[in-house]
């Protein structure tokens, strides 16, 4: 993982966690315990653990949430009909007094600090930045649900897409195994850095042609101008989707522990 120059980075650097309720696969899964604790609250245990971030706070707009994550937490209350993650957290930074925010989903418990203050520290050139790791597993190579993203020589994204990108013609006829050992394939992880004004300014757009159609919101920003950093990391998202992830999940943490 590349070091960044922090000398630049925003001072108040909120960690901002969007949590709900409804799911379709999982209903209450922030509330989920694992290993003995709400989901939430190991996601937030691991967001202080990072350096760049001034607080941490968990959105929501459910009521169940809130009461539980107050314990351990601040809290901010949403309003329900947000779009995406990220219009969620501009409720917040609205009223909030910081100059970034960094957007972390709320259903990885294993989320490795250094990856949030990676994306927080490319806010010191950068207006909004994200994260990818190299794909590895031949299974992602063709799952919708593996975003991949493609970087120019900059570092910054030109597309995310459900897809797999770039289509490798030479090699389209071979193994994915050799289509991967062939290309440096890249799969974005979940978390968003935003300049404060970026922020705001992005959730003033309406929903954009193509974020409608991959269902990608990170597409919004593209479409509109804003350029993303895209921070290269070895750490893969561990997430919990569905009730069977949190055995997986329990066993992750024993064996860190």
């Amino acid at each position: 993982m590349k070091e960044e120059d922090t000398s630049l980075v925003p001072k108040q650097t909120l960690g901002i966690i969007p949590a709900r309720y409804a799911s379709t696969r999982f209903p209450g899964k922030p509330l989920q315990l694992i290993a003995g604790k709400p989901l939430i609250q190991r996601v937030v245990e691991q967001c202080r653990k990072a350096k760049l971030l001034s607080d941490v706070i968990v959105a929501t707009d459910d009521v169940r949430i809130a009461e539980v994550a107050r314990q351990f937490c601040r809290v901010e209350m949403t309003r329900p009909d947000h779009p995406s993650g990220s219009d969620r957290i501009a409720e917040v930074a609205a009223h909030c007094e910081c100059d970034a925010v960094v957007n972390i989903q709320g259903d990885e418990p294993l989320i490795d600090p250094a990856v949030i203050d990676a994306v927080a520290g490319a806010l010191a050139a950068n207006e909004m930045s994200t994260a990818a790791t190299p794909i590895q597993h031949p299974a992602e190579y063709d799952n919708p649900n593996a975003v991949k993203v493609i970087v120019n020589a900059a570092g910054r994204a030109l597309y995310f897409s459900r897809r797999t990108i770039p289509y490798l013609r030479e090699a389209a006829s071979r193994s994915v195994s050799e289509q991967l050992a062939a290309f440096p394939f890249l799969k974005h992880l979940g978390i968003y850095g935003y300049r404060r004004e970026t922020l705001l300014r992005l959730v003033q757009f309406p929903v954009s042609p193509l974020e409608h159609a991959e269902r990608l919101e990170q597409l919004r920003a593209l479409e509109n101008g804003i350029a993303i950093a895209v921070v290269r990391v070895n750490y893969d998202s561990v997430g919990v989707d569905v009730p069977e992830d949190v055995a997986r999940v329990e066993r992750l943490l024993a064996e860190r522990d």
